[in-house]
């Protein structure tokens, strides 16, 4: 049960690291994205304040299982964990956590402008959809 475990967080935090860092770009998921990063900031800063700044519930849940299947001594960043197993390098937090913060607000800056476009855009086309509706009800009465 705790391989199948590993292997579930493993797979769900990295979709949604991916989803993190790139799911602002297609406008279908945009709103989604937002979301999903204001809830990732919001456990980094908020949950930080009794856990340590940048707790995730996820790899705190991940290592647990890992734990149980006997691994030690693993990081506090679940993306230098990745990046260690994924590559030849034995990578330093103080280089990762940066990076990570640098890379989350760089996709939360992309998300709320593309995300505050996508709202003004709608409006303007509700307005104005609604002025031609009342423009042609005054062309069809006359």
């Amino acid at each position: 049960m705790y391989r199948f475990l590993d292997i579930f967080l493993f797979t769900f935090h990295a979709a949604l690291v991916v989803f993190n860092l790139f799911g602002w770009l297609p406008k279908r998921t945009r709103r989604a994205h937002l979301y999903t990063i204001l809830l990732t900031l919001a456990s980094w800063s908020f949950l930080g304040l009794f856990c340590g700044f940048g707790y995730c519930p996820l790899t705190d849940w991940h290592w647990d299982v890992k734990r149980q299947l006997g691994e030690t001594y693993l990081p506090t960043s679940c993306i230098e964990y990745y990046l260690d197993r994924l590559t030849p390098f034995d990578w330093d937090a103080s280089v990762v956590d940066p990076l990570v913060l640098t890379l989350t607000l760089t996709a939360l800056t992309g998300s709320l402008i593309l995300n505050w476009r996508d709202w003004k855009r709608r409006r303007e086309q509700h307005s104005t959809s609604s002025s031609k509706g009342g423009d042609s009800s005054q062309t069809t009465q006359s």
